[in-house]
């Protein structure tokens, strides 16, 4: 076992080649889930996720050892990446320009997870066009000992606020413990939102439903708030904040994987269904639906005026 966790083992993905290493590695001890099956996983689910990271600005979150190990966020892209790696400038941060990894090809993506980079977390906003976002997200998040449960019973009642001013929108799981709804909008030039206007937009939503259930909505950042309620997470559409990418798997004791969800889905949910998956569930759904995310790509939407 000792010699085949150093052993490298050279594969080529797409034409490019890469060396992994510590395949035999256990990432998830819980369930004996290792390196390797990381980047099978990856491999395997690439066609469908590539498109959604594509031209954008990764934060790769790392576990080189494990889950239950201590883990780091890394934006600036690695030296030591390979050249056909693709960066851009980000956000940053207070320390000025960072060069993210942009993963533009399966390659890409198998690279990072040899890096044990179980995580990917992406903006809202295209490394194209940082001051406009493509998408406006609502994070769901259950304080305890609220669950998915009541943050699909949430997602219900938002939906109804979307569609009231003719949005669509797209649930999926966060693949920890809550639910994120996606409301594309993917429009550029003078039809474009700014990061300020989606926030505003998402808090406005948000409060309204804290009006509507206040026991069982918040929309203020103080934790001491939140026991019992869903905390709607408007601040995500935040130029500077990311989120977890669809398809990405989650540091949790099992492989659970962030995962698109229909709303007949979201529905049975806040009847109790449980909505968990991991690496070979999803893998299945997308061989059986295909990728329920994929309308979030193109379809062009328009937020209310942000005037009054």
């Amino acid at each position: 076992m000792s010699p085949a966790k150093s052993e490298r083992v050279a594969v080529e993905v797409g034409g490019r080649s890469l060396s992994l290493s510590n395949l035999d590695k256990i990432l998830y001890p819980k369930t004996g889930f290792t390196k390797g099956e990381v980047i099978d996983y990856y491999a395997r689910i690439a066609p469908v996720l590539v498109p959604h990271l594509s031209g954008r600005c990764i934060t790769l979150r790392r576990f080189p050892n494990g889950v239950e190990g201590k883990s780091f966020f890394e934006k600036r892209c690695a030296s030591h990446r390979p050249d056909w790696v693709e960066t851009a400038v980000g956000p940053g941060d207070s320390g000025g320009e960072i060069h993210y990894c942009c993963i533009e090809e399966p390659a890409a993506l198998v690279w990072t997870a040899n890096l044990a980079a179980l995580e990917l977390h992406s903006p809202m906003a295209f490394a194209s066009d940082l001051e406009n976002p493509s998408m406006l997200v609502f994070d769901l998040d259950p304080g305890a000992p609220a669950t998915i449960t009541e943050c699909c019973a949430v997602a219900l009642d938002l939906i109804e606020v979307l569609d009231s001013v003719g949005l669509e929108a797209f649930p999926k799981t966060s693949g920890s413990k809550g639910l994120q709804v996606y409301v594309p909008l993917n429009t550029s030039g003078d039809d474009a939102h700014t990061h300020d206007h989606a926030s505003s937009f998402a808090l406005a939503c948000g409060q309204l439903l804290a009006r509507q259930k206040p026991d069982d909505v918040v929309v203020t950042m103080k934790k001491a708030d939140r026991p019992g309620k869903v905390f709607v997470d408007w601040s995500q559409n935040s130029r500077h904040k990311t989120t977890s990418a669809v398809y990405t798997m989650r540091a949790r004791p099992e492989p659970t994987v962030s995962t698109p969800v229909t709303w007949d889905e979201v529905s049975d949910g806040a009847d109790g269904e449980p909505l968990r998956f991991e690496t070979a569930d999803v893998l299945d759904r997308v061989a059986e639906f295909g990728d329920l995310f994929a309308p979030t790509l193109e379809l062009e939407q328009r937020l209310p005026s942000s005037r009054g």
